[in-house]
């Protein structure tokens, strides 16, 4: 039986002449006229029979054939088409081949419309980017299991927590992608690798501010360069850096900004614009800003876009100082609390954060502009100099 299967030996498939050789069992050696040459294997599946490449020779050898076709018999004796199984298999396999960056990148795409200015500052990508496609982005993603995570995120766990949470939320979704798109992925793999970490040690920091009676001095020792006056607007209207940053000509009617819900974290409904009251010195700082426009934006990048999210850190940094644009938010709301009776509602309402109970809000309609339009309008006297006395708000009851 053996030798009925075996009839073809290495040696004389070099010198076969052209047409079909039989080594047993339905498997065929074929020699072209052009030279080349090709191995068959024929079976009977569902009452028919059929013929099925197994490659070209010597490219597969007759080893290789005879492997090939004792796997596709078994595949034929339990009653499924070999031709068809073998089609299956590659397409599962193409499924499974997906690379973990490819899916991290088609996730991304899909939810750019969500994020602040279509995602186009990276931020959404960027813990994935620099945490976890460097030691995974070739890894085909349905081979990722929680061990492959843990070892990933696990250097910065706890030094950096909260790079490490935001990369593991993205890498979550980035899995759920992979699975509607038909992959064979572990939906739990993240939540598994979360509990070989462990709890995360970090402590959270604030960013750090300056005590606002020094918030004068710095504002006066500001100039007119394009990051200087947007560190100056930031100031007056205690409004975060993305939309400064983004602030458009066509967001200002008179002293009012309109800043877009899209554009603000926090923001007071999930489509409500936000209303910034522009004082005196916050208009003349957007005229001098006006001088350097560029498609409609007050502060331009040197060469395209507007200016980064560094940009006035690194201005800071220059400076000498450890402390943060974000941290003069934190400087006006301290300011409010320690200098004046400014009503708490109405001073959260100034740095744009939604205050009291969703029953409470709903009853709210305002936004308290005209209360706001006084309190900005003194902080900015302070920030000039105009006023020098600390209490310079007064009862806003």
């Amino acid at each position: 039986m053996t030798r009925a299967l075996n009839r073809l030996s290495a040696a004389a498939l070099k010198t076969a002449p052209v047409g079909k050789h039989a080594d047993g069992g339905g498997l065929w050696f074929v020699k072209r006229q052009d030279g080349g040459a090709q191995w068959v294997l024929r079976v009977t599946a569902h009452g028919k029979r059929r013929e099925m490449g197994l490659g070209a020779f010597p490219d597969v050898s007759l080893r290789d054939a005879r492997e090939a076709a004792d796997k596709w018999r078994a595949v034929t004796r339990n009653g499924k088409n070999p031709i068809k199984e073998r089609q299956r298999a590659k397409r599962e396999a193409a499924r499974n081949m997906h690379m973990l960056a490819d899916i991290a990148l088609d996730a991304f795409e899909s939810r750019k419309a969500e994020l602040k200015g279509d995602g186009k500052a990276g931020r959404w990508f960027s813990p994935l980017e620099l945490h976890v496609l460097p030691k995974l982005g070739k890894v085909p993603v349905a081979e990722i299991d929680q061990r492959d995570i843990r070892d990933t995120l696990a250097p910065i766990w706890h030094d950096k927590a909260d790079t490490a949470k935001k990369a593991m939320n993205r890498l979550s979704i980035v899995m759920r992608h992979a699975a509607a798109l038909g992959l064979e992925v572990d939906l739990q793999a993240t939540e598994k690798a979360k509990a070989l970490l462990g709890k995360q040690r970090h402590t959270v920091t604030n960013v750090p501010a300056m005590n606002w009676r020094d918030v004068p001095a710095f504002y006066q020792s500001l100039g007119d360069s394009v990051t200087e006056l947007a560190l100056r607007l930031l100031i007056l209207t205690a409004v975060r850096s993305y939309p400064i940053r983004f602030i458009h000509v066509d967001q200002i009617d008179g002293d009012v900004w309109t800043v877009p819900a899209a554009a603000m974290k926090g923001r007071l409904g999930a489509t409500s614009d936000f209303r910034v009251p522009l004082s005196t010195e916050a208009l003349r700082v957007i005229a001098e800003a006006r001088k350097f426009a560029r498609d409609g934006f007050l502060f331009p990048g040197l060469r395209k876009g507007v200016i980064s999210d560094m940009t006035m850190t690194a201005f800071m940094d220059r400076r000498g100082l450890a402390e943060r644009p974000h941290g003069f938010r934190s400087s006006f709301r301290d300011c409010t609390a320690e200098a004046t009776n400014t009503p708490r509602e109405v001073a959260e309402t100034c740095l744009g954060h939604v205050s009291g109970g969703a029953v409470e809000r709903a009853y709210r309609r305002t936004d308290y502009l005209e209360q706001r339009t006084a309190i900005m309008g003194r902080w900015s006297a302070w920030l000039t100099g105009l006023t020098g006395h600390v209490r310079f708000m007064g009862s806003q009851r």
